[in-house]
């Protein structure tokens, strides 16, 4: 009697021999001829329907292996370059595999989204299961869209969530992906355009309820890519970890560190103390200690901690939640310098004099314990002498020294004259639903100032420490604003009747000196935003710039490696040119410095972008309730199709279509930042004062429109003509009259 083989036999021999899983290559392998092949087809069909095997054409294959010859898409590279993929026909229970590309010289350049046939090889990698060789590619990068699901009589409708996309993507049924009305879905462009001209779409992946609570935060992560799931690697590594003691360490515990933060921080990277120098030498100057949570003591270079945390770069915080840098294992327990735990950290001891200049400095690693975890508020009260039951035995030996020494600090501060902006940051109070309760602008207090300044004299001094060192490290580099930039600030500042010097190397003093021209005068906003827009922006380099906007030669970001890969960078660089030992910056990270400062300024701005829409879209749902209401703002800038109106209550934006101020051609001079009326001669510029009335919100999208009701106090100006219509006129001497009445407005303003 023919024997037939075990389910684990023929599952062994199965994942063994992939490309001969025909049953007819089953039989042939164990010998089963004749009759005995019903039965074998029997033990087929039972693996089948327990979800062991998959038929696939005339063959079987094991639904949690993919088959040797399968169809990917590219994903983005990594940090470190490396092009990896997912399988387009996954069909397992468990975690989808991780595909990395082996290429070859002769394989075509592959870009994200590309589809390609490759042949795998199974591998035992800590962050990849398969290596795949390219066959060929079948299949460029597919546009893709993000947007609401609408149903149809014969499939669907796509709306972008994007305030740039208006077109509507249809979706046949057939590529539907089972999504239902209202869900927010993923797409790709697929097939010919319908023939009203729109894309065709499939469905890629359903994210859920667009309205459900909280839904908005989630809309900017899938839109901007931002990685918001750990690797299985990088968790089971974070539950390996076991807290660190004080072998090798330095103990301060005894030292009176706190931490000062917001009221809802869940993590705590950084700590202080101070106390009056005793030092001869040094006559009412202040000793500062500021401890930041050794990170790299747990997450090291190339493990899957690291990897996940370079891909992210940083932290991503919204109004409703937090996609962090590292696991909650370590971000909210083994690096947080919780209250009354010892922890370990890296140290910086801070000598200053009476007047706040640094006179030493050196760094530690060692293990501290917070006295206590205080917000800025309750801090602040203490200091204002209202002190609670936690802050009074805090205040005369804790938190009166440390404001003594901010105070020497920020006499420094003055005399360096860093930027000083006035720009109130905007605070988005949500419902336990996640709807939006309040639009306020938070409070700058003195106990905000005193972290900040310690911080700043921190990364200043881990900058100065590792170049005097050798050692390679990452700078926070910000540049000078281009000339032609401040030109257009010197424009803005005369028609607001300021001054902005010129004929002189630029320098912070110089604009410090325009915002307070402008401090309590009606335009101060503007002044401030334009200063803003003069700006460039800040990124991480290998290279030393300086940083223009802190008036600071040499910066470094060391305070925050919990949410910023860049501070973990710096943690390295110090552990090296002490010569610590573990977690020591390796020599092949070292060497990819300018690709890592790259990436990592690349995810800043993505969760800037990503923090704006959200906060955006958020107003919209906020103000969609409002929809009729005036509201007085000011005109925040200027473009060819409208003009955007900020609006004073809750800092939105929102744009004025150039169709709603009637029929009239408006010429615009970009420069100056001005729209011109060819007829009625009306100037609308950057600064003015508005009312405006909310016509439109749409919270999906984040944008809001108004129709313009005055300006600066003024009904806007119409040309005169049949029912408000321009009188025909040649448009040379339209533009001709525009320009001059523009001159003339600007000599008055002057």
């Amino acid at each position: 009697m023919t024997r037939i083989p075990t389910k684990a036999e023929i599952l062994e021999w199965i994942a063994e021999n992939p490309s001969l899983a025909s049953k007819r290559e089953i039989a042939k392998a164990f010998g089963i001829k004749g009759a005995a092949r019903i039965d074998l087809k029997r033990v087929l069909h039972e693996l089948e329907d327990e979800g062991h095997l998959e038929k696939r054409r005339k063959s079987y294959r094991d639904p949690e292996r993919l088959p040797p010859v399968s169809v990917l898409k590219v994903l983005a590279p990594d940090a470190e370059g490396d092009l990896f993929a997912r399988p387009l026909e996954w069909r397992g229970e468990g975690v989808e595999p991780i595909v990395l590309l082996r290429l070859r010289d002769s394989d075509p350049a592959l870009g994200e989204g590309d589809r390609i046939l490759a042949r795998l090889s199974v591998v035992h990698a800590e962050d990849h299961n398969y290596e795949a060789r390219v066959i060929r590619r079948i299949g460029f990068s597919p546009e893709t869209v993000l947007g609401i699901y609408r149903t149809g009589a014969e499939g669907g409708r796509i709306v972008p969530i994007d305030k740039g996309r208006h077109k509507e993507w249809i979706v046949p049924l057939e590529a539907a992906g089972g999504a239902t009305d209202g869900e927010l879905v993923e797409a790709e462009l697929s097939g010919r355009r319908d023939r009203l001209g729109l894309p065709k779409a499939r469905v890629l992946e359903r994210l859920g309820d667009a309205t459900a609570p909280k839904a908005v935060s989630l809309i900017a992560i899938h839109q901007h890519g931002i990685p918001d799931r750990f690797s299985e690697a990088a968790l089971a590594e974070a539950e390996a970890l076991l807290p660190l003691g004080p072998d090798g360490r330095e103990d301060l515990t005894a030292l009176p560190f706190v931490t000062i933060d917001p009221a809802d921080a869940r993590d705590h990277d950084d700590a202080c103390c101070a106390w009056p120098d005793e030092a001869p030498d040094n006559k009412g100057g202040h000793v500062i200690w500021v401890a930041i949570a050794d990170v790299a003591a747990y997450v090291h270079t190339g493990g899957a901690l690291d990897r996940d945390a370079l891909e992210r770069g940083n932290s991503t915080y919204f109004p409703d939640r937090v996609v962090p840098m590292l696991p909650e294992r370590l971000s909210a327990d083994l690096c947080s310098l919780i209250e009354g735990e010892p922890r370990p950290a890296i140290a910086v001891q801070m000598r200053i004099d009476a007047e706040g200049n640094r006179v030493a400095h050196s760094f530690h690693r060692v293990l501290i314990r917070s006295g206590a975890s205080l917000s800025y508020e309750e801090v602040q009260a203490a200091i204002d002498g209202e002190t609670s039951e936690r802050t009074e035995p805090l205040l005369a030996p804790v938190l009166e020294p440390v404001f003594a020494a901010w105070r020497a600090l920020d006499a420094a501060r003055n005399r360096r004259q860093p930027l000083d902006l006035d720009l109130p940051e905007r605070r988005i109070m949500l419902s336990d639903e996640g709807k939006v309760t309040s639009v306020n602008f938070r409070e700058r207090l003195d106990a905000h100032r005193v972290i900040e300044e310690f911080m700043v004299l921190a990364n200043v001094c881990a900058a100065e420490t590792l170049i005097a060192r050798r050692q390679p490290l990452l700078f926070r580099v910000h540049e000078e604003p281009a000339p032609e930039k401040i030109d257009a600030l010197r424009e803005t500042a005369a028609a607001s009747g300021l001054t902005l010097a010129k004929g002189q190397v630029l320098q912070t003093r110089h604009l410090n000196a325009l915002l307070s021209q402008a401090t309590g005068r009606e335009d101060a906003d503007l002044i401030n935003m334009a200063t803003l827009r003069a700006m460039t922006q800040a990124y991480y380099s290998p290279e030393n710039f300086g940083h223009f906007g802190l008036a600071l030669p040499r910066y470094a970001h060391f305070t925050s490696p919990i949410r910023r890969y860049a501070d973990l960078v710096v943690h390295r660089a110090l552990i090296t040119a002490h010569g610590w030992g573990r977690g020591a910056l390796a020599p092949e990270q070292a060497e990819r410095l300018e690709q890592v400062a790259a990436h990592i300024s690349d995810t800043e701005r993505r969760s800037m972008m990503a923090d704006r829409d959200t906060t955006d879209r958020y107003l919209a749902a906020y103000l969609s309730e409002r929809l009729g209401t005036d509201f007085p703002g000011r005109i925040s800038g200027i473009a060819r199709f409208g003009l955007f109106v900020t609006l004073d209550e809750t800092g939105a934006d929102g744009l004025v279509p150039v169709r709603s101020l009637g029929h009239e051609y408006f010429h615009l001079d970009a420069r100056n930042g001005t729209l011109m009326g060819a007829d009625s001669g009306a100037v609308i510029a950057i600064g003015q004062r508005v009312t405006v009335r909310l016509v439109q919100a749409a919270p999906v999208s984040g944008g809001l429109e108004f129709e313009l009701l005055d300006l600066d106090g003024k009904p806007l100006p119409r040309p005169a003509g049949p029912k408000g219509r321009s009188p025909r006129r040649k448009p040379v001497h339209a533009a001709r009259k525009a320009e001059k009445h523009k001159r003339k407005v600007l000599r008055k303003r002057r």
